[in-house]
């Protein structure tokens, strides 16, 4: 279990300042949007158990796959109903609900690493727009984390925007094909599970599609031998909320206590798929037929420039995407990350 020393001192301060007398149990079950074998699942199953130390026991946490209980796309539902008491799951599922859901998910383009995102979330003002995004629903949002920037599967050189231009790939359907296409590409809508044998009968050049290391294990560079990484476009926010009736009748220690273990979590996340992805990288180098391709800042801000056309649609859609349109892009220009 990943727990540094200061987390650990820090709750159990903070548990020793509750008395005994007022202490109280708290069974939760949350549902994950990945599989049980998959390992951003095996993380979040790291954190679960961590709350119960943290918290001495009287908060338990049963981390659930994915369709355990709901579908992925009725956790938020099932959050409020009671029906499970939280999730870890990306934000974009919910854009049937409210456009800004699918914005401040996946700003195409916005992130080159998720410590971006992160100080965005903490100092731009991301927490507060997703706390005022759920809490209408009956969620708490307790923070976010990522599994990092997703790299990019081509078959040929891409050193650039203007690469882009005709490129045949695949693409989920919504913000990411609208970015791609704004880039000048040819997305088309395919399931993940028919990325390797479009990429292998040439029906498709080039795919948006997991991380690296995912990619390398799953053979995805014997048949496209030109990823991008880090990658430039795709980077999900992953969401930990709880059934906002519950938060609020923990007392104050409990919700220190769980808001720094996914501060942890999220870190601990980055860190280790990031070491898989490393170790994938140079596997993927040692193979000379194989060229990783690293975009430069001038690129970078070249796509996010683009992407940027494409958020502002999406932020005619309702008032909270608008919302979040003006705060993300007043952050990132105040960053120097886009031209005001």
């Amino acid at each position: 279990m990943s727990l540094n020393v200061k987390s650990l001192a820090i709750a159990a301060t903070l548990a020793m300042t509750a008395s005994g007398a007022f202490a109280q149990d708290f069974a939760l079950r949350f549902q994950s949007s990945d599989p049980a074998g998959n390992p951003n699942f095996g993380l979040q199953s790291e954190w679960a158990a961590s709350v119960g130390v943290l918290t001495g026991g009287r908060v338990t946490v049963e981390m659930l796959p994915v369709n355990s209980i709901v579908q992925h796309t009725e956790t938020q539902d099932a959050v409020a109903a009671g029906i499970i008491d939280g999730h870890i799951t990306d934000t974009s599922y919910f854009t049937g609900k409210d456009a800004a859901f699918g914005l401040i998910a996946n700003p195409v383009g916005a992130w080159s690493s998720p410590y971006e995102m992160f100080a965005f979330m903490q100092y731009g003002g991301g927490n507060e727009l997703m706390a005022e995004l759920v809490e209408p629903y009956g969620l708490h949002f307790i923070g976010a984390t990522t599994p990092g920037l997703e790299a990019f599967i081509s078959k040929v050189p891409l050193d650039g925007v203007d690469d882009l231009k005709g490129l045949k790939m695949r693409a989920p359907e919504g913000l990411v094909q609208q970015v791609f296409a704004a880039a000048g590409a040819a997305p088309v809508n395919l399931p993940g599970s028919e990325v390797f044998t479009s990429l292998d009968k040439g029906v498709i050049d080039a795919a948006d599609y997991t991380v690296f290391s995912t990619n390398q294990e799953q053979g995805m560079h014997d048949v496209a031998k030109h990823p991008v990484y880090p990658g430039f476009h795709s980077m999900p926010l992953v969401e930990v909320s709880m059934n906002k009736a519950t938060w609020d009748s923990m007392p104050a220690d409990i919700h220190a206590i769980l808001e720094m273990s996914v501060r942890d979590f999220a870190n601990n996340m980055v860190s280790q798929l990031a070491a898989r992805d490393t170790l994938a990288v140079a596997e993927a180098n040692a193979n000379p037929e194989i060229t990783v391709h690293n975009w430069s800042a001038a690129e970078r801000a070249k796509f996010r420039t683009i992407a940027q056309g494409e958020w502002s649609k999406v932020a005619t859609r309702s008032d909270n995407a608008q919302r979040v349109f003006d705060v993300l892009t007043a952050y990132l220009a105040a960053q120097g990350m886009i031209s005001e």
